[in-house]
């Protein structure tokens, strides 16, 4: 960090450990959800764990969660900025989310009351820990001092080669938010159909291809990875997960199999994604050739 030369600021669909942000100090606005009638982080809202989130999704909660606005944005931003520090932004995909636009709102807005000081947003096109994984990326580029100019450029060069790869347990999550129809979400719950996912150059999540069990389709996870990956490069690996440890170490030993020198990171999915995802997602996250 001594050789940084601006702030870097992001938000909490990264899915990062809360320990990660201030190792590398980085500032986090926080999206929000509500459930059972109760506000949970965004501005102000109650804390959660991960673990008592996916309990009570278990128990038929039913949470909807809501975007950074650009006032919350700018009440992070603000104090930064009148420290006499620029401003870098990480933001999460405007495929699935406005949170990107409140940031840009919010960065024109401040470079017009901070005249001299910049504010410039990146839209990461990327989720949970594939946001994080850009994230560091972007924290290992400005550690090197390099300026906020070459470090924004950058991050659009190679956002759209953070890799990531989705499978769900269960599809009633997904019918939920429209990601699959109702007669899918039934017949794949009987015939135990995995749909496995991933994020495209877009930023939008699709299905790419579906496993018949569980342990197919983390294989299947597996399998993407090694047709994309750039396997020369001793990159990191990051997986995610929605309240399944076990099987996050299972996928992570699959991958220490093809690549025994991995430097692998296991994180929960945070609220936000997992409520659209649900209990038991699964996800893989490397930098590659491609998306």
């Amino acid at each position: 960090m001594k050789n940084r030369k601006f702030a870097i600021v992001t938000d909490s669909s990264c899915d990062m450990p809360k320990e990660y942000y201030q190792e590398h100090d980085v500032t986090v606005v926080n999206l929000g959800f509500t459930m059972n009638n109760i506000n949970y982080e965004g501005d102000g809202g109650e804390q959660i764990s991960e673990k008592d989130f996916y309990n009570k999704l278990r128990e038929g909660s039913m949470p909807t969660t809501y975007q950074i606005t650009s006032e919350m944005a700018k009440t992070k931003i603000e104090p930064i900025l009148e420290q006499g520090k620029d401003v870098l932004v990480v933001a999460f995909s405007s495929g699935l989310s406005g949170t990107a636009g409140s940031f840009m709102i919010a960065a024109r807005e401040m470079e017009e009351t901070h005249k001299g000081r910049k504010v410039t947003v990146v839209d990461s096109l990327c989720a949970s820990m594939g946001e994080g994984l850009l994230l560091d990326y972007v924290i290992k580029k400005a550690d090197s001092g390099a300026s906020l100019e070459e470090t924004a450029q950058y991050a659009e060069e190679i956002k759209k080669n953070i890799c990531h790869h989705f499978t769900v347990d269960n599809l009633f999550h997904l019918k939920r938010g429209g990601r699959c129809s109702s007669t899918t979400a039934i017949i794949g719950s009987i015939l135990k159909i995995k749909p496995v996912m991933h994020v495209n150059d877009d930023g939008k999540l699709i299905v790419v291809s579906k496993a018949m069990g569980r342990k197919k389709a983390i294989a299947c996870l597996v399998e993407r990875m090694m047709n994309s990956i750039d396997v020369d490069a001793n990159e990191p690996i990051f997986i995610s997960h929605g309240d399944c440890i076990e099987d996050a170490e299972y996928l992570s030993s699959l991958v220490k199999a093809k690549l025994p020198n991995a430097d692998i990171t296991i994180h929960y999915i945070g609220a936000v994604i997992g409520t659209h995802s649900g209990c038991g997602t699964l996800a893989l996250f490397h930098k590659g050739k491609n998306r």
